[in-house]
């Protein structure tokens, strides 16, 4: 579902560039975190739950200050990760408690707290919320 690489401490891939492989389970096995917000992509507000950023990239053991992020059409955002982890944005795995699909912008979706943080209310932050993600890579 999901591979970090980069610089990693954690790869889970033997023989191969530095790689951390996510299934559905092990995403789900991080600690859920909530966001209720409205977004520029949908209407009213919306319940999105997943795992912090943060975490899944602890998880892998990634180290370093830049993510590129691809999704499955190969768009890509890259971001600094300082200006980023501290709104605690998630990969959003369900949206009102239903999966997302890849025509929902599933499976994965980069969500920040738009309503909680008006810092996060701008173009910048809505670029950098990219669905159907399937790649992060750390340097």
């Amino acid at each position: 579902m999901l591979t970090v690489r980069g610089v990693l401490k954690h790869p889970n891939v033997p023989d191969a560039p530095a790689r951390h492989l996510f299934d559905a389970d092990m995403l789900d096995a991080l600690p859920v975190q909530t966001v209720r917000t409205r977004t520029p992509w949908h209407k009213g507000l919306i319940v999105f739950t997943g795992p912090l950023l943060a975490d899944v990239l602890a998880q892998a053991g990634a180290a370093g200050q830049i993510a590129q992020m691809t999704a499955l059409n190969d768009y890509q955002v890259r971001m600094p990760l300082g200006e980023v982890l501290p709104y605690r944005p998630i990969l959003a795995r369900r949206a009102d408690g239903v999966e997302l699909s890849v025509r929902d912008k599933g499976p994965l979706f980069l969500i920040f707290p738009y309503d909680d943080v008006p810092e996060v209310r701008n173009d910048l932050y809505h670029s950098r919320s990219i669905w159907q993600v399937k790649e992060i890579e750390v340097r």
